[in-house]
């Protein structure tokens, strides 16, 4: 759904939780490299642009999400970034409607998972 809307794309990489590769190598104390290489494994969400370069959420590099985010990637057996933003922000019957991130949020992770290989079988 997201993915299929160049406006809601661009909408979403203009938002206030997006930071550059280099905003999150400095957050996380490592190199854009490193970071590039994390989104080519589907280590952490890195979202195409229409200008060189990935825009990340900020909130992926927190401990809850860092920790749920590769096993939720191959799991789904996606690694590309509007796949796993899309999945992570669309509400989830599975999960009484909330989204995939909020219940990681709250803790749910294991549910997550369990829904991510549904999904991705």
């Amino acid at each position: 759904m997201l993915a299929n809307s160049l406006a809601a794309r661009q909408e979403r990489l203009g938002a206030a939780d997006m930071i550059s590769t280099d905003e999150a190598a400095r957050l996380v104390q490592t190199t854009r490299v490193t970071i590039n290489a994390w989104i080519a494994k589907g280590r952490a969400i890195g979202l195409t642009q229409t200008k060189r370069g990935f825009r990340m959420p900020r909130w992926q590099f927190e401990p809850s999400m860092w920790d749920a985010l590769p096993r939720m990637s191959a799991a789904l057996g996606a690694t590309e970034g509007w796949a796993l933003l899309s999945f992570l922000e669309s509400p989830h019957g599975g999960l009484n409607g909330i989204t995939p991130r909020q219940a990681i949020e709250q803790g749910q992770a294991d549910k997550v998972i369990k829904i991510a290989e549904h999904e991705g079988n």
